[in-house]
């Protein structure tokens, strides 16, 4: 692969639609972070992932923008049109890089070293961007190449990401957020690609799971995804006739969202989902635009509207290249997909349902606005003993984040499955053994007989079908001990059996959950 890689593409296209000087620094911020900046801005001291008042104390001149993908994708399409000049198959990973396939300009222009400076030369000619370009077998090796400018052999690509931190696995422009894997990794000694590809894959799959094999491949040098690809069947190919013609990108990406639907439904069906989008369209004047976008994740209803938005918005909007009528014509074709169970849909977002993630995040700042942040909380799972301990309420749209450490060992934890529903106010009990004796626990964090009954808020008692436990533990037994013990039980009545979990503290019972 040879990718194309213009360095802090943002700031670039910010600083572009502002019209301002390349020496001016600037920076794009997100969430009041710094996601990019511009060299001079970095000689400053500003760095990516800074907070903005940092950065703007770090550097009084600072010019900021937010982030707009919109805007970076509408004039990114001049650079990838340059590109296309010269080399077919174009693919676009992101607004700042593109990829095509190296066999076909190297051989043209005699060599790839050749053909990586006459694309530099095109693309300053045609746009005044600056780029670099690198060559590898691979796309993820291509793109850490590009960031080199370094071409490299055949065969080599994981001899060149042997010595490259594993950090490089974290790419959340792209689609991949893989902080956490990188911060394990680090901590278990694995602090380069070339220490991780050594990890058998059998091992990674059993300890980290699939995201982190896909990681395992690239650390490998290996292509991002196994190479037994499903070509789309024909007719999952869609398409609309525009009439009137749309010149506008607001209606045109009205019908951007019907096709995506109608095209994530089509793969569905077939168990499906696209990786790498071709959107083509027609003006009436008979001019025909296609571009290819290629993705880390397969594509979601919103991130192929998405992606048709921007792209309409770099042709719509553009100032090369741009259309001289209206498009009639608009088609969306899977060019390449994966099995569908690839994707993993989140709690908003269902088949059929675009963009619910977005107005069921208006919906719940709305409800905040009226009853106040906390009315709307989200639970965050996190470390602990007991399952209430283990969950942290966080108020909608605050960073989600555990209060403890999920990994800690966490000695007399109790094992798995949780309780399906933890009591907020746990209700007393009292718990019997075959004589009738009331149930405690010892020093030594044995109970002192056999549960047989089990009675609950003062109602009668009722037989224990089986049980399991205690897990006992010393909480702050330096300042005040207080001794807990945890027990599961299973009570029968009339044919009808419900599972608690009993606490004792204070030489006294409680039920603290019930499962399912």
């Amino acid at each position: 692969m040879l990718v194309v890689w213009c360095p802090d593409w943002p700031v670039t296209a910010a600083a572009a639609a502002a019209r301002l000087t390349p020496h001016q620094p600037v920076a794009v911020v997100a969430a009041n972070r710094v996601v990019a900046c511009s060299a001079p801005a970095r000689i400053e001291g500003v760095r990516r992932g800074m907070r903005r008042r940092d950065a703007q104390g770090r550097c009084p001149e600072l010019v900021v923008f937010p982030d707009d993908p919109v805007r970076d994708a509408r004039l990114f399409e001049p650079v990838a049109a340059a590109v296309e000049e010269l080399a077919v198959g174009v693919e676009i990973i992101r607004p700042g890089v593109v990829a095509v396939p190296a066999r076909g300009p190297a051989g043209y222009f005699g060599g790839e070293e050749r053909a990586a400076e006459r694309l530099i030369d095109q693309v300053a000619d045609r746009t005044g961007a600056e780029c670099e370009i690198g060559v590898a077998d691979g796309l993820f090796a291509a793109v850490l190449a590009a960031r080199r400018g370094r071409v490299i052999p055949p065969g080599a690509s994981r001899a060149f990401l042997e010595p490259l931190s594993v950090r490089e696995l974290d790419r959340p422009a792209e689609g991949h957020h893989r902080a956490d894997l990188v911060d394990l990794l680090r901590r278990l000694g694995l602090r380069t690609l070339g220490a991780f590809a050594e990890v058998p894959e059998k091992d990674v799959s059993a300890r980290f799971g699939a995201d982190a094999v896909q990681a395992h491949r690239l650390a490998r040098g290996e292509q991002e995804r196994p190479p037994s690809r499903r070509r789309p069947p024909p007719d999952l190919v869609v398409a609309e006739e525009l009439d009137p013609p749309v010149e506008r990108v607001d209606a045109a990406a009205f019908v951007a969202r019907t096709l995506a639907e109608k095209l994530h439904t089509g793969l569905g069906a077939h168990g499906l989902a696209c990786t790498r989008l071709g959107i083509h369209a027609m003006t009436a004047n008979g001019e025909e635009r296609l571009r290819v976008w290629r993705c880390a994740e397969p594509l979601s209803p919103g991130g192929i509207a998405d992606r048709v938005r921007w792209q309409l918005d770099g042709w719509l909007s553009g100032v090369d290249g741009r259309p001289t009528a209206g498009i009639t014509w608009l088609r969306l074709e899977p060019a390449e997909v994966v099995e569908g169970h690839a994707l993993q849909l989140d709690l908003w977002r269902g088949a059929g349902r675009v963009e619910a993630d977005e107005r069921a995040g208006r919906a719940m700042v709305h409800v905040q606005g009226l009853l106040g942040p906390d009315a709307v909380v989200t639970p965050v799972l996190g470390g602990g003993r007991d399952p209430g301990e283990a969950v942290r309420l966080i108020p909608w749209g605050d960073e989600q984040f555990p209060r403890r450490d999920p990994d800690a060992p966490w000695p007399g934890r109790l094992p798995a499955p949780s309780p399906a529903t933890v009591l907020t106010k746990p209700l007393p009990a009292r718990v019997f053994d075959e004589r009738g004796r009331l149930i405690d626990i010892s020093s030594r964090h044995e109970l002192t007989g056999r549960p047989c009954q089990v009675s609950v808020d003062g109602g009668h008692p009722r037989r224990v079908h089986a049980w399991a436990g205690p897990w006992a533990t010393d909480a702050r037994w330096w300042i005040n001990p207080c001794r807990r013990a945890r027990l599961q039980v299973l009570l029968e009545e009339d044919d009808t059996q419900t599972a608690l979990l009993l606490v004792l503290s204070e030489e006294r019972w409680t039920v603290e959950g019930i499962y399912d």
